[in-house]
């Protein structure tokens, strides 16, 4: 989508040779874009959108089921040897994985809910049910810390034996192979689509993998006696959660509060800069609605453009954004005049609305 607003000025005098080079500037890097297109076609039509889209949430939704499959039988198989050894340090990771399976149905729905079309209620969609996802897997990982710490410590308060312990060190095994597999898929898919919360995800489950070795270390302890061992190895697994639960929170907290990573901003900026007819890059704004970006830009344009020529300048900004920064999917270009001796601020009129948007394009 583009926007351009601004006067056409009728032309009472010929474009000097200035003017014509950079016309011929443009038509040049369309003629470029153009021969591209022939070696390695592509689209930027609504509907090409649509289905990347589509595919993202796709190979997001493939990403929970398979892990939640493969974290359900960890935990199974797990929870057979809780009741068989009574190990608090096993029960611990034990509910950690079940917790971690489980996040994948609010992740789910939101990756379900995210696929919906915008409608005059939502304008922009509904990709920020991911963000609310994120708050569930937040509030999960707090409650798998609060259970792993009560048991811990009532085991230290109450110790008992431990029974099996060669089953609790095989399903510690168990627990780490299947949360680091289910990390790094999480983590890869997270990162390729662009879903923070899957990323955290992924995080979450790869710190269970962790756990699940610490539980060897309880048993081991147990093996020469030291009853102590396990409910330490359960605080030593809390310890861990919150850690992810830190993480966790950061990467939510910023997706919810509209950061991004500051090399888009520069690679949207260096984008922009070349696009012909582009004088200077005033606004720029990014953020993430689910796992997709949207942009919204103010680019100082020639003066003495017509309104078909400042459009056209917009369009092949826009056009150069969706190249150059990843995972975007729609950008907003605003086309400013560039001032002229003398002549009064075009955005004067905005001003007593202390408008965010007239000051930020012209703080550059």
């Amino acid at each position: 989508m583009s926007e351009q607003h601004g006067h056409t000025h009728p032309h009472e005098h010929p474009h000097d040779h200035g003017q014509g080079q950079k016309h011929g500037k443009r038509r040049w890097a369309r003629w470029r874009h153009q021969a591209g297109h022939l070696i390695k076609p592509h689209s930027h039509e609504s509907a090409d959108k649509v289905d990347r889209a589509l595919e993202s949430s796709t190979k997001g939704m493939r990403a929970l089921w398979t892990s939640l499959a493969v974290l359900g039988v960890t935990a199974a198989a797990q929870a057979v040897v809780v009741v068989l050894s009574g190990s608090v340090a096993l029960l611990g990771d034990t509910v950690h994985n079940a917790a971690d399976a489980l996040t994948a149905l609010p992740l789910g729905v939101a990756f379900i809910l995210g696929r919906r079309a915008a409608n005059r209620r939502f304008t922009y969609g509904y990709g920020r049910a991911e963000d609310l996802a994120g708050i569930v897997i937040v509030l999960t990982i707090a409650a798998s810390a609060a259970f792993a710490a009560w048991t811990a410590i009532d085991r230290l308060l109450n110790p008992r034996e431990i029974s099996y312990l060669p089953a609790v060190a095989a399903a510690a095994v168990i627990g780490f192979i299947g949360n680091e597999w289910v990390a790094r898929y999480r983590i890869r898919v997270g990162r390729e689509i662009g879903s923070a919360a899957l990323v955290a995800d992924g995080l979450h489950a790869r710190t269970d993998g962790f756990t699940s070795l610490a539980v060897l270390l309880g048993a081991g302890g147990a093996a020469i006696g030291w009853q102590l061992a396990d409910p330490l190895v359960g605080l030593v697994i809390t310890a861990a959660i919150l850690l992810v639960l830190r993480d966790a929170c950061r990467e939510v907290f910023r997706r919810i509060m509209d950061a991004v990573d500051p090399a888009l901003v520069d690679a949207a900026e260096n984008a922009l800069e070349e696009v012909p007819g582009v004088r200077a890059v005033g606004e720029l704004r990014l953020r993430w609605i689910g796992h997709r970006l949207r942009a919204e830009v103010a680019v100082v344009v020639d003066g003495e453009l017509t309104v078909r020529e400042a459009h056209q300048v917009a369009v092949d900004a826009e056009h150069a954004l969706l190249h150059a920064v990843p995972r975007l999917t729609a950008a907003l270009v605003h086309a400013d005049p560039a001032p002229a001796p003398g002549a009064p601020d075009p955005h004067l009129a905005l001003a007593h609305h202390g408008s965010q948007s007239a000051a930020g394009a012209r703080s550059k």
